[in-house]
């Protein structure tokens, strides 16, 4: 197993150095996501005392990873994932447009104390796919994700909101959700309230794991693995970025069989 092997499935993440074929697919992506932050259509994607644009699903690539006049998505990063066990096949989901700008996170309208504060303390820290529903905001599996690939678009300084992860969060979240889902077959999962549980094995995490931030530069690559804690640590006073802010484009393609989620490395 090589280094960048022990990095990621050790500590549920890794960054890839510059790429040029990362680097050009950025310079073809970059005008498309300005245009998408921009657009009226996404308005509602601006939250946060209008210092984050969530921009789920906003860049239009296609299922190839092909933007503009890009070629499809490539580089190392791109090997190394396909080249992860048991992954199969998947095609890339059209990327979040996820831009932090000066003051992140500011309190909302759209969001209570207690998540303005935990936003701000622990940098909103989540699993994708657990997805809160109803006045409660119960938690439920809806998305199976295979991992997230993050591909800065931008400069920015390294105080300005970077990635959190919780080195080693995959594992205690693998451990909490095999008992979760313990008898219950893959395609129930979904059905099945993961609220408190879940909460505790993110307590575990903040326990036990060490937070990291994560600064990249456009042409480098982050990847984390579906079951890391990760979040977005506020915007510091001494953070730098031009007018785009902090934008990275974020892919999380869907994983062809529920159960990997859980027994894939």
């Amino acid at each position: 197993m090589n280094s960048t092997n022990n990095k990621f499935y050790e500590n549920g993440w890794c960054k890839f150095p510059y790429d040029q074929a990362i680097a050009e697919w950025v310079a073809n992506a970059l005008p498309l996501a300005r245009r998408a932050v921009d657009s009226k259509d996404h308005s509602d994607w601006l939250r946060c005392g209008k210092t984050w644009f969530v921009g789920v699903n906003a860049l239009p690539n296609n299922m190839n990873g092909v933007i503009g006049e890009s070629l499809p998505l490539s580089g190392e990063a791109v090997e190394f994932i396909r080249n992860m066990p048991e992954l199969g096949n998947f095609f890339w989901d059209r990327a979040q447009i996820s831009v932090c700008y000066p003051g992140y996170p500011a309190p909302s309208d759209l969001e209570t104390e207690k998540a303005y504060k935990f936003r701000k303390n622990r940098a909103s820290a989540h699993i994708d796919g657990l997805l809160p529903e109803g006045p409660e905001r119960r938690r439920y599996l809806r998305e199976i994700h295979a991992f997230i690939l993050g591909i800065p678009m931008v400069e920015y300084s390294q105080e300005a909101s970077p990635p959190v992860v919780w080195e080693g969060s995959h594992e205690i979240i693998r451990t909490a959700f095999n008992k979760i889902f313990s008898g219950v077959a893959p395609d129930k999962w979904g059905s099945k309230d993961v609220t408190e549980l879940y909460q505790q094995a993110r307590k575990q995490v903040f326990d036990q794991c060490q937070k990291v931030e994560i600064h990249a530069s456009p042409g480098e690559a982050i990847l984390v693995h579906r079951l890391t804690v990760h979040g977005i640590a506020p915007w510091k006073k001494t953070a730098t970025a031009g007018p785009d802010g902090r934008m990275i484009c974020y892919f999380r393609p869907i994983l062809d069989e529920p159960q990997k989620w859980l027994s894939m490395q």
